[in-house]
């Protein structure tokens, strides 16, 4: 049995092992361990699993990780988040779908300080949807906006995506961030340009507010968000001012919400034990599946079998658009089955090279490929976006529900993706600058 045979066969087994529901980490490692042995004998797979894991973990970028995830959670675990969007719905009451609209700044502040869209989908999702159901508004509209807005966390620093695709990658952290800023913003404005064309052709979807607003509310409400402001701004502002690096922020962001929550009487037992452990729980599947990745592209390089595919396709390289739509059609159907890091973990071996090849930039590659996956969090069978809104909110948003409000801002996913491609100073502009 050649080489190349052994790495397809082990690439159908992961497919088969994915299949059964076993977690994208042990199938990764299993298949690569086994692959390694009839590649390179026991004693060198036993080699390897012994020096990736240290080697890849050890990679002190990395470390930024679990301390931004603490973060979120600590905000998500205190409630801090809730002074968010209480100030966009007072602000934005009068707008048509004014609620939704809130929703869509509330989850953009949110991922400023989890970077995580499940977690922005949560938060906002127990907030936002009973506020809006209870103003009248139409139970898709409510949970599609939520469910879709929360996909915005993986795209405004800090992105763990973003982080794991920059070790990956090797390409700065920073310039990711800030290029995941300008795709969030489109994104954001995009949602909020959905909701404003829906609400006009069908105002029913979301009835006017009849409640009378003072600026003295308004101005009460700027203080409740003042905290996860303040925290935000000290955060990005210290890391893209020069004070600290991506890594040290993490430390400073978990920190500081760390005296947010204290300062603001939240920061009890209960509070530090589910975050620290929501943390733990969410740091240590994430690495199990870096890990696996790593084996699987050492898997495949020997094998041979990576470089089989880049050749296969490697006449796409001379368009890169073409390249982009392939790559884009392969990241929507994986994003309909897989969660995303594992997704990205999977196929970066073999399409990092292709789109170098083809002169694309790797800092908007990485943006574009963590768009692409989010888009995959709210598309069915499993959205988990839409699972977890849907079971945060309970009987009111069922999952047929989230699934038929997110489908215009999955439309308007689609055609920003088009947009990125052709404008890719979208991305790009706010790093030049920097």
């Amino acid at each position: 049995m050649t080489d190349a045979m052994i790495g397809s066969l082990g690439i159908l087994a992961l497919l088969v092992l994915i299949a059964a529901n076993m977690h994208i980490g042990i199938a990764l490692i299993l298949v690569s361990y086994v692959g390694l042995i009839a590649l390179v004998g026991p004693h060198a797979a036993w080699g390897m699993l012994e020096v990736v894991p240290y080697t890849f973990i050890s990679n002190w970028t990395l470390s930024s990780v679990p301390m931004f995830v603490f973060m979120g959670y600590i905000c998500f675990s205190a409630d801090l988040t809730r002074g968010l969007f209480d100030a966009a719905r007072l602000w934005l009451a009068r707008l048509p779908g004014g609620l939704a609209i809130a929703s869509v700044f509330g989850c953009s502040g949110f991922a400023a300080v989890t970077g995580s869209s499940v977690a922005c989908a949560a938060a906002m999702g127990k907030v936002a949807v009973p506020e809006m159901l209870r103003n009248g508004y139409d139970a898709r509209l409510a949970t599609g906006t939520v469910a879709a807005a929360g996909t915005i966390g993986a795209l405004i620093p800090p992105s763990i995506l973003l982080i794991v695709f920059g070790v990956i990658a090797q390409v700065s952290i920073n310039d990711l961030f800030l290029g995941g800023i300008g795709a969030g913003i489109a994104t954001a404005a995009t949602y909020i340009a959905v909701i404003l064309i829906r609400v006009k052709l069908n105002p029913s979807l979301a009835p006017g507010i009849s409640e009378r607003i003072t600026w003295t509310q308004k101005l009460v409400a700027l203080k409740g968000a003042l905290p996860v402001t303040l925290l935000v701004v000290g955060v990005l502002g210290g890391l893209f001012g020069g004070l600290f690096t991506a890594t040290q922020a993490g430390a400073v962001g978990a920190l500081l919400s760390l005296g947010v929550a204290a300062l603001h009487g939240r920061l009890t037992f209960p509070v530090l034990k589910r975050s620290v452990v929501d943390t733990l729980t969410t740091c240590g599947s994430l690495f199990i599946v870096t890990i696996g990745a790593s084996m699987l592209t050492r898997f495949l390089t020997l094998s041979g079998v990576g470089y089989m595919i880049s050749d296969a396709v490697d006449w796409l390289g001379a368009s890169p658009v073409l390249l982009l739509i392939v790559i884009a059609l392969v990241y929507l159907v994986l994003g309909m089955f897989l969660e995303p890091i594992g997704a990205m973990l999977i196929t970066l071996p073999i399409f990092l090279p292709l789109v170098a090849n083809a002169g694309i930039e790797a800092i908007w590659f990485g943006v574009f490929v963590a768009k692409l996956l989010e888009v995959g969090m709210i598309t069915p069978p499993i959205g988990m976006n839409v699972f977890v809104l849907s079971s945060t909110v309970g009987k009111s948003a069922p999952t047929d529900i989230v699934f038929r409000g997110v489908f215009w801002f999955f439309v308007a996913d689609i055609i920003l993706l088009g947009l990125l491609i052709w404008f890719p100073s979208i991305i790009t502009f706010i790093p030049s600058l920097m």
